[in-house]
């Protein structure tokens, strides 16, 4: 199923890293803030594929980055400049730093050696936050992002990746968007031609393979 590159050059433990995005109670979780892009995370398998490739990634030795969008109680430093950001403002539950619903959902674990990346601006889950600055540090080569939304936040991950050198490896069933006909169009029509599109099985038997060196 891969649309480019072959996964087993890509997925290097050493040279790969997995970026979970807004994976967070708030957004994915049983009280969250947009409940029917909840929904669509838990029942099309999304969340539930996110937290195996966490487990597989801690046991192999890939580095986990999670990605959380939050604002302060006041406000202050939050985007404005979008429509999205004032509806936000509007919702009955809010992302707000020290709270519930910015903590990484269930069942996603975090291990004490995981990041956890907080922004309080923008769309992206690295354009002006300190993922791209770890993954370099990091020796990161592979990149595989996860989570929600296909929408938004996911695409503007892989694209910031992109951009920034990083070959992407996405897999498409630990991705969720709203309505649920949308995430598999925008997939193979968009995030496909950047980006090894895969299957959560299909990276965790890669993982499970030892690495061939060259």
């Amino acid at each position: 199923m891969p649309s480019y590159g072959d996964l087993g050059d890509l997925l290097d433990p050493a040279s790969t890293v997995l970026l979970t995005v807004e994976c967070q109670q708030g957004v994915v979780g049983p009280d969250s803030a947009l409940p029917e892009l909840a929904r669509e995370a838990r029942s099309s398998g999304a969340l539930h594929n996110v937290a195996r490739l966490v487990g597989a990634a801690h046991a192999t030795g890939v580095q986990v980055i999670h990605a959380v969008a939050e604002r302060r109680p006041d406000g202050r430093g939050a985007s404005r400049n979008a429509r999205l950001f004032r509806a936000a403002e509007r919702l009955p539950v809010q992302q707000l730093t020290g709270t519930t619903a910015v903590r990484v959902a269930p069942p996603i674990e975090v291990a004490e050696e995981d990041f956890v990346v907080r922004r309080l601006h923008g769309l992206s889950p690295i354009q002006g936050t300190d993922v791209d600055a770890l993954l370099r540090n990091l020796g990161c080569r592979t990149l595989i992002v996860t989570g929600v939304s296909a929408n938004v936040a996911v695409p503007n991950a892989v694209f910031d990746a992109v951009n920034r050198g990083y070959t992407v490896v996405v897999p498409s069933d630990a991705v969720a968007g709203v309505p649920a006909d949308y995430t598999p169009a925008m997939i193979r029509n968009t995030l496909a031609l950047v980006a090894t599109v895969t299957t959560t099985d299909e990276v965790l038997g890669r993982l499970a393979r030892p690495h061939r060196r060259t």
